[in-house]
């Protein structure tokens, strides 16, 4: 069982600070309830408090400013906590590179990423899938219109991340592979 410290506390502050103006795709709900729920999901799961932490901080790097976000969060957590967020990271490039160019890149670094940086993907992915399969039950297919992959794009890349993601507990990549079926039945259609 991970003891949570002050460390943890002040990252939560920082990280609700760095996202307070984002708000998730979908449904608009502030953008800290996904940090939280990522942050749970990996305390579930056995993590320690560096990997609580870059749960918290997972998309920081990417989000809200570059390197320069790294550096910070190395400097106020240390240097595990920066190499599972940037393990984490899909890009730290503004503007972004292009969809899918960036989605497979983040797949073969995922593929030889620790356990710790799997952990926290895991995690993120289940959030953010549980999150479709909600808004899908309310938007329906105007869901995908939210969402730079679509439809096509969405499901293959939740596919592919939850197959390089080995090192990840099993009991989430269960939950990722049900949740994948269950979005892809719900957006099948009628039977």
């Amino acid at each position: 069982m991970a003891i949570l410290t002050e460390r943890f506390a002040e990252a939560l502050a920082w990280a609700a600070t760095l996202h307070q103006s984002q708000q998730r795709k979908a449904n608009s709900s502030p953008y800290v309830a996904h940090l939280l729920a990522v942050a749970a999901l990996v305390l579930e799961h056995g993590a320690d408090e560096d990997e609580a932490i870059a749960a918290l901080l997972h998309d920081a790097i990417e989000d809200q400013g570059g390197h320069a976000t790294r550096q910070q969060i190395a400097e106020r957590f240390g240097a595990r906590v920066a190499a599972i967020v940037e393990g984490a990271t899909e890009s730290d490039l503004q503007p972004k590179p292009p969809w899918r160019e960036r989605k497979e890149a983040h797949l073969v670094r995922l593929l030889t990423a620790d356990r710790s940086v799997q952990l926290v993907v895991a995690a993120d992915k289940l959030h953010n899938l549980g999150s479709l399969i909600a808004d899908y039950g309310r938007l329906g297919e105007e869901l995908w219109s939210h969402f730079r992959g679509g439809k096509v794009g969405t499901l293959w890349y939740l596919r592919a991340a939850t197959a390089a993601l080995t090192k990840a507990p099993p009991e989430l990549i269960a939950r990722l592979s049900a949740g994948i079926a269950e979005l892809e039945r719900l957006s099948a259609g009628p039977a």
